[in-house]
């Protein structure tokens, strides 16, 4: 499969009379992405407010983070099983709008949200203190029960990140990326002397609103299997989940993969990419069991040496990192494991709920639970008072003069166990 990422480089989002794109600046018009949203009757009113890099801004509490893309060429669509059909995607071409992302919140349904600012302290640690972003404040009817107020708010990040893509579509990309992956028999006969690697992708899937989709399947109704990587690029992936914030994987960075991208540079050159398994993390021990069993199988039939695998959430899904890796290296494939720490505000706790001398090779993105200061900034998009009871937070974390203290756990994307994050331990 090839898939082009054409790369539209945006530098500023802003309302006026036409949506439209002009040089490196996105242009939309305000009650069109409203009249977008309000579609769906379930959602009682919306807010659109823009939050640009060095902005002393705040957005709270995070729900997802989409990057707007198209499909310009090939089959299908982008975010396919939900804005488009069903058909397969990850080939053609598809236009990006590189450094901007629609951000949704609200009055959300978990209190595993997060928290975005724009600048300072917290800036440090999200990557999306870096994108021009458009923030949805979804409000929903009086009465509406929480996933489907999630899956509201969902719909609606899909649906305006698709309108805003398509302005796109006849725009020539400021860059082009190409992306193109073997067959199985293509990888041998062009690298018989590479170690031949593979990633397993584990997706959160603990049950309502902890739930990630395939092609607009939930997750923990599938077994483990194989996703071509570049199908990810195109949104076959999309978060709906409400986990702790700085370990949830955001749409946005299932779009950008860092593992797929790092290990697509590498190919033909360190090693031979085969290809990408796509396992869940059900709660449930035979669940557990069967998923694990599949992702080993897998990795024996596909004749792997390494796999990278990377978890999403921490504690229960712990466990379930540590059942891929047991099985995985019995099979004689090495494992290299990408998660965080939960080990304690002073760091001196464990920091995985499960572990096994088979994890000899990890990756860490960081300590969840360092206390992080951040002060009061201008603007707070968003509903601030949800500071004290999102994940990382606890009674008089909102302090009264509008800073915060709180656990680095309440930033979006701060310890992300892809490695999208800043974070690391050596």
């Amino acid at each position: 499969m090839k898939l082009e990422l054409g790369l539209i480089h945006v530098t500023d989002v802003q309302f006026g009379p036409e949506s439209k794109i002009e040089g490196s600046v996105v242009y939309l018009n305000e009650e069109e992405i409203k009249k977008i949203v309000l579609e769906d009757e379930t959602i009682k009113s919306v807010k659109l407010d823009i939050a640009r890099p060095g902005e002393s801004v705040r957005i709270t509490p995070v729900k997802d983070v989409v990057e707007p893309r198209v499909k310009v060429e090939g089959r299908g669509g982008v975010f396919p099983g939900w804005t488009h059909k069903v058909d397969t995607v990850g080939e053609g071409k598809t236009n990006v709008l590189k450094g901007m992302a629609v951000v949704t919140t609200g009055k959300i349904v978990g209190f595993q949200e997060g928290v975005i600012d724009m600048v300072g302290e917290g800036a440090k640690y999200t990557p999306f203190s870096k994108t021009v972003n458009l923030v949805l404040d979804i409000e929903p009817v009086e009465g509406l029960k929480q996933h489907e107020y999630e899956k509201a708010v969902r719909l609606a990040n899909l649906k305006v990140s698709t309108a805003i893509g398509e302005l796109a579509r006849n725009i020539t990309p400021d860059e082009v990326k190409v992306y193109e992956h073997d067959t199985i028999m293509e990888g041998i006969k062009k690298y018989p002397d590479l170690p031949r690697v593979g990633y397993v992708l584990m997706l959160q899937s603990q049950g309502l609103l902890h739930d990630t989709y395939v092609y607009g399947v939930d997750a923990k109704q599938t077994l483990t299997t194989m996703i071509m990587p570049t199908e990810i690029f195109d949104g076959a992936i999309v978060s709906g989940n409400c986990v702790s914030a700085c370990d949830k994987n955001p749409t946005y960075i299932h779009e950008n993969n860092p593992v797929v991208e790092e290990l697509f540079a590498q190919h033909g050159k360190t090693l031979n990419f085969v290809g990408v398994i796509i396992t869940n993390e059900n709660v449930y021990l035979a669940d557990k069991m069967r998923s694990s069993d599949w992702s080993a199988k897998l990795c024996k039939y596909l004749g792997l040496d390494g796999v990278i695998i990377s978890q999403e959430g921490f504690g229960n899904p712990d466990t379930d990192l540590i059942m891929n890796c047991k099985k995985i290296e019995a099979e004689g494939v090495k494992t290299v494991l990408i998660t965080d720490e939960y080990a304690g505000q002073d760091g001196a706790s464990q920091s995985l709920a499960d572990a096994d001398v088979a994890a000899d090779a990890v990756v860490t993105g960081g300590n969840a639970n360092v206390v992080v200061h951040l002060p009061k900034l201008d603007k707070v998009i968003g509903h601030i008072e949800y500071v004290d009871t999102i994940a990382g937070g606890w009674s008089g974390s909102l302090q009264p003069d509008g800073s915060i203290i709180a656990e680095l756990q309440v930033i979006t994307s701060s310890t992300n166990e892809q490695g999208f994050g800043k974070l690391s331990a050596r």
